[in-house]
């Protein structure tokens, strides 16, 4: 029996244009069926705006879709301030030492608890990615730490802090991002580095998350693995690396459709993605002759893939009480021995 009580959504999620939703985007929302939303900066001003736009999102699907967005802390923020709070990079929570799990799980919660209060059920972090000297700074301060081991246990900590918040967390970017020496958003990356090397230390993170229940694969290139195709639409690296060697299981995403690091059209993209092995497409800019080319090329949700999803809603927690985040913020504050406005 399907998850869905009428029909099985598409296998897509998609970003909208700006910070209300136009009648062709209701509309072509209502046609498509997509499985959820993202958001990103465009589209948040005040809470009341961003409470009224997810609002409309689900209502255009008719469901209580996900609604995903990046949420990461430091640079990679769609929430920021005067609205909502500062939170720092990864790496400053990584470089408190003893502290640093600790504040792990409080960035969590702390971020869960600014999207929660807007409705916003998914959050794509926490980034398990291990940067190595020299490469592209597009990850940088967004990693933890520089050491896998270090990396596991912080983005397991904020993962359940983000659990603890009522958010389900999007472990990003399978199987590794922290060796690319380019920019994905701008251009292909590609890793030489042997197989035996990748597992001991790119790999090593996501195996040691691989039981959390969302995943998002990177657009890159992995030359020991399968070196004419980014690892989102080779079946070889999802099959054999993500679900295989990693043993991740849960719902896997690609990445953004729209990132450069992809030839092709979207349509076309869209179609490499899930026939690779991805459960979900990415679609974010919110362009209406993009998401139309998008949809054309899209499934519905597979069976293996509602599966995953259900799993994944099971990990829901409810939504705990506001009146400890201030208190969880003081100790939080406390450890990097800072106040973020």
């Amino acid at each position: 029996m399907s998850l869905f009580a009428e029909k099985v959504p598409a296998a897509i999620a998609f970003g909208c244009a700006g910070p209300a939703l136009t009648p062709d985007e209701k509309a072509f929302y209502r046609d498509a069926d997509p499985f959820g939303f993202i958001l990103f900066r465009r589209n948040v001003e005040t809470p009341e705006q961003v409470r009224a736009l997810v609002s409309d999102l689900r209502d255009s699907v008719g469901r209580n879709a996900p609604v995903l967005i990046d949420q990461e802390g430091g640079r990679v923020a769609r929430l920021r301030p005067p609205h909502w709070p500062a939170l720092p990079a990864a790496a400053q929570v990584g470089a408190l030492g003893a502290n640093a799990a600790r504040a792990a799980w409080l960035h969590g919660r702390l971020l869960a608890a600014m999207l929660a209060d807007l409705g916003i059920d998914v959050d794509c972090a926490p980034v398990a990615d291990v940067p190595v000297p020299g490469s592209h700074d597009v990850i940088g301060d967004r990693a933890f730490a520089g050491d896998p081991a270090l990396v596991s246990v912080l983005a397991a900590a904020q993962a359940d802090g983000l659990l603890a918040g009522g958010v389900l967390p999007v472990v990003k970017h399978v199987p590794g991002h922290g060796r690319a020496f380019a920019d994905s958003h701008q251009e292909l990356p590609v890793v030489t580095t042997g197989l035996a090397e990748l597992e001991a230390w790119d790999f090593a993170p996501f195996k040691a998350l691989a039981g959390l229940p969302l995943a998002m694969v990177a657009h890159v290139v992995y030359s020991a693995i399968d070196p004419d195709h980014p690892s989102s639409v080779s079946s070889k690296v999802i099959g054999e690396i993500v679900r295989g060697r990693i043993g991740f299981d849960g719902l896997l995403f690609s990445d953004d459709l729209s990132m450069q690091a992809l030839s092709g059209t979207v349509g076309t993209r869209t179609a490499a993605v899930l026939a690779a092995g991805c459960d979900i497409a990415l679609h974010c800019n919110g362009k209406m002759d993009e998401m139309l080319d998008t949809i054309a090329h899209a499934h519905m949700m597979t069976t293996l893939a509602e599966q995953r999803w259900a799993r994944a809603m099971a990990w829901r927690r409810p939504v705990p009480d506001a009146a400890e985040i201030a208190a969880q913020r003081a100790e939080f504050d406390g450890l990097l021995g800072i106040r973020l406005a």
